[in-house]
């Protein structure tokens, strides 16, 4: 279950207080206006706060004046637009289809503008519901405009108050998701899951943990001016380093499974990990009750039990090599578990006082950590091709909106051509997948929203009933809009069928919005056909861009590990690009197996390419947390000599992978040099760096295998 769907931390998450500013905001700005004129003037007004409400996301307070300012002009233009042509239905057709398609293709510049094109896509619609003489176009489009600034007035104001509480909101999330992906990793120690499965099911939540860890790296290092920001930064850094040391516990489980499995041991480092989780929690919901968090989970009873089954396996004379093997395995486990704990402690700390030292990251430049958006023309008309997967989809929605234009007008009944458009709109996305699951959201959603609605205007039809449900759904639906999209469709049309209700009551408004919404749902589900952008076709591009973006975390990560770097903050760098490249190719994957199967591709070779690359990620960070563990007494010349070695024949691997996508000429063969050949030095951790550089080019080598079936069954497949 999400977090924030969880009772005990619902009401402090950033999703209900982001729904209780939009509804406080919303209502507000229609009270107010209700209070000053009449009840058709207040909703022009609450028309244009809602479209700009639709832009009210955490982001920095000059990003988000930007973005929401965007929308303010963006939709008073197009409401004015379209308004003005309202008189002539054959000049209004055709600019509904262009602005349609202008709108889609504003997806270009990535997901923080699709809430944009919805709230320029619903204006339309909306604009299309009356016809009215230029004077009054002019008039409601002021009147628009006016409810856009003030409801873009009151979030910036809430904003910069509630900017220091945002960012802890958001940082808490990071953490909940974090302490959810060391939950994955504590089934691994419990037989009763499948390893494959769980692996894959690890990957997977690693896109979500790398969305969650970006969004508070943009909201908490673009400023930090005073101690309270300097606490949640320090707090940010500490998860960040956590996260790396829970990346370097992936460990060979199925020798501790096969081996070990009449040992208690295994049970002891699943209790441990889900109290490591319970531990990050708790810490996360200290950060979202604005107060210092201090231990409160005891590991004693464990990590004492876990000595004593050590011990008592060591004592075991007459097991074999391999149970030995897994013996060792499971200190190593054992080691860094201990870490970790002790990385939450520090975790703990991180929140209760400022460091006094400086950080690294005071003199540095963060914007490589950050999200660059850059809203472009050049970038928009460089997509005006039709190999371009957002022309392909701007075209698609245009076409699905002529289509449902052309439908109402043809229905027998007093339909309400807006309405189709408006259901379409929310359908019809840039992939299948989301299209398809959007198609049953909102179906079930809306069919719910009018039975609420029906009870509502039957059992409770008083103006006081009606504008409390209003201002209920008016929250629930920015609340549950990224959690649970199926609720905020209920809240949606519950909240749109009371707006209609009160401006223009009607005996049939239910039952038109229902027939409307399985027209409008028919028609773009129809349409996610027509010049559709199979989730295989970009695969390629994504391949590549994870074997490129590895090569540098490599050349970053062993000169590091080799002592060329003062600090980690180029690693830090690549660190987050590669996660981000696997997190963009892990969801291409998930979206495409919710395709027809007759467009899915080498599902498998992808999945098991995703979980290679991270292994990679996996085995540097544990490179990095032994090092670390023995460095008072490392051989650094034999040591930088294996790695040395290593980073050659590893790196040269992902170049030949490389090559098989770009149809560059590869290089020689990777040369099978390695600590095998490396002389023995009396060092106690020199077996612990053989075996995961071992692991590492065995990795790098599988990396190279599936990429060649992507090759053949995406690229040349096709």
């Amino acid at each position: 279950m999400h977090y924030a769907l969880d009772p005990r931390t619902f009401f402090y998450s950033h999703y209900f207080h982001l729904g209780l500013r939009f509804g406080a905001g919303l209502v507000g700005v229609i009270a107010l206006a209700m209070w000053l004129t009449d009840i058709h003037i207040a909703m022009s007004i609450g028309i244009g706060a809602l479209c700009t409400a639709l832009m009210d996301m955490p982001s920095p307070l000059r990003h988000k004046f930007n973005e929401m300012m965007a929308s303010v002009l963006l939709c008073t233009a197009v409401t004015l637009l379209i308004s003005l042509c309202g008189p002539y239905y054959w000049l209004l057709m055709p600019m509904l289809v262009a602005v349609s398609f202008f709108a889609s293709m504003m997806v270009v510049y990535g997901k923080k503008s699709m809430p944009l094109q919805l709230a320029t896509l619903f204006i339309m619609t909306m604009s299309t519901e009356h016809v009215l003489t230029p004077a009054q176009s002019f008039a409601h489009a002021g009147l628009f405009m006016l409810g856009a600034l003030a409801y873009l007035a009151y979030a910036m104001g809430v904003a910069w108050l509630l900017r220091h509480r945002i960012k802890q909101q958001v940082l808490a999330e990071a953490l909940f998701e974090l302490a959810a992906y060391i939950d994955i990793k504590a089934d691994f120690y419990d037989t009763r899951y499948n390893l494959t499965e769980q692996f894959n099911k690890l990957v997977r939540h690693q896109a979500l943990l790398a969305d969650r860890q970006q969004a508070s790296r943009d909201l908490i290092l673009r400023a930090h001016n005073n101690r309270k920001d300097a606490v949640v930064v320090q707090i940010h850094v500490c998860m960040l380093d956590l996260y790396e040391q829970v990346l370097a516990t992936h460990t060979d489980y199925a020798a501790l499974r096969t081996h070990l499995l009449d040992s208690p041991a295994l049970r002891t480092l699943h209790d441990l990990a889900y109290k490591a989780a319970r531990d990050i929690e708790s810490v996360a919901y200290a950060v979202t009750r604005k107060r210092a968090s201090y231990p409160e989970v005891d590991y004693t009873p464990e990590l004492m039990a876990l000595e004593q089954q050590i011990a008592g396996l060591q004592d075991d004379l007459d097991a074999g090599k391999p149970r030995r093997e897994a013996v060792t395995v499971l200190r190593a486990q054992r080691n860094k578990i201990t870490a970790i704990i002790r990385m939450i402690g520090e975790l703990h700390v991180s929140s209760q006082k400022v460091y006094e030292d400086t950080p690294f990251w005071r003199d540095m430049d963060m914007q490589p950590f950050l999200s660059q958006q850059k809203y472009e023309l050049q970038l928009m008309v460089s997509h005006f091709r039709m190999d371009s997967p957002v022309f392909r989809f701007a075209l698609r929605v245009s076409m699905a909106i002529a289509a449902g234009l052309a439908i109402g007008a043809m229905l027998p009944y007093k339909a309400h051509s807006y309405w189709i458009v408006l259901t379409i709109v929310i359908i019809l996305k840039p992939s299948f997948s989301m299209t398809k699951q959007r198609r049953s959201d909102r179906i079930v959603g809306t069919v719910i929203g009018c039975i609420i609605t029906a009870v509502v205007l039957k059992f409770m039809d008083h103006p006081a009933a009606i504008l409390t449900v209003l201002v209920l759904s008016s929250i629930a639906t920015p609340t549950f809009i990224y959690l649970r999209y199926r609720y905020a469709a209920i809240a949606v049309s519950v909240m749109i069928l009371l707006w209609m209700y009160l401006v223009a009551p009607s005996s049939n408004l239910i039952s038109e919005r229902l027939v409307d919404t399985f027209v409008g749902a028919a028609i773009a589900t129809a349409f996610s056909f027509v010049l559709a952008n199979w989730e295989y076709q970009s695969l390629p591009h994504l391949v590549k861009l994870v074997l490129s973006v590895n090569l540098s975390y490599m050349e970053a990560s062993f000169d590091l590990l080799q002592g060329k770097y003062r600090n980690d903050f180029i690693y830090r760098i690549q660190r987050k690009r590669l996660m981000e490249t696997l997190a963009a190719l892990s969801a291409a994957l998930v979206r495409m197996l919710d395709e027809p199967e007759s467009k899915q591709r080498a599902a498998e070779d992808i999945n098991l390419f995703i979980v290679q690359n991270y292994l990679l990620v996996a085995h540097v960070a544990a490179l990095r947390a032994i090092l670390r563990r023995h460095v008072r007494d490392i051989p650094s010349d034999a040591v930088n000599a294996m790695l040395d070695a290593s980073h050659a024949t590893v790196c040269r691997t992902l170049t030949v992978a490389l090559s098989r996508h770009t149809g560059a000429t590869p290089p020689a063969a990777p040369l099978r040099r390695g600590p095998v050949a490396e002389p023995e030095v009396a060092w106690s951790g020199w077996p612990l760096v053989q075996r995961r550089i071992r692991l590492l080019q065995a990795d790098a080598d599988k990396i190279i295998v599936h990429s060649e079936a992507i090759v053949r069954n995406v690229t040349n497949g096709d």
